[in-house]
């Protein structure tokens, strides 16, 4: 069997499996667990505060579009999804913690620069 049909096989075994299941695993594209806003460091907070009144952001690239080129989270238009720094306490840079927002008002906590994401949930 040439790697080209190994590939095709190993895809039609995920279609399949994705067919009997609903799911596989967390790997589905939006499927975000989700965490609630008083669970997150303050500093989590605070930027959560700053993006709904809508700043001052202490960094250049807070508001910039997020591309979601991963798919880690809903698959939406480009420009729907925004993304800010969450501070680090003794970084020397923006670290690697983020909250991305979509235009809708739903908000993203990563804390590990996009490798994976929590819905926050607000009361």
């Amino acid at each position: 069997m040439t790697d080209v049909w190994r590939r095709v096989a190993a895809a039609l075994l995920a279609v399949s499996l994705l067919a009997c299941n609903g799911s596989v695993a967390n790997s589905t594209p939006g499927a975000v667990p989700e965490v609630a806003a008083t669970e997150l460091p303050a500093e989590a907070r605070a930027t959560i505060e700053q993006i709904r009144t809508g700043g001052p952001f202490p960094y250049r690239r807070d508001g910039v579009v997020f591309g979601n080129f991963e798919e880690r989270l809903p698959i939406k238009a480009r420009g729907y999804y925004r993304e800010y720094t969450v501070r680090t306490p003794g970084a020397k840079d923006r670290g690697a913690r983020r909250i991305v927002a979509g235009k809708g008002g739903e908000l993203y906590y990563t804390a590990d620069h996009y490798n994976s994401f929590r819905r926050i949930k607000e009361p």
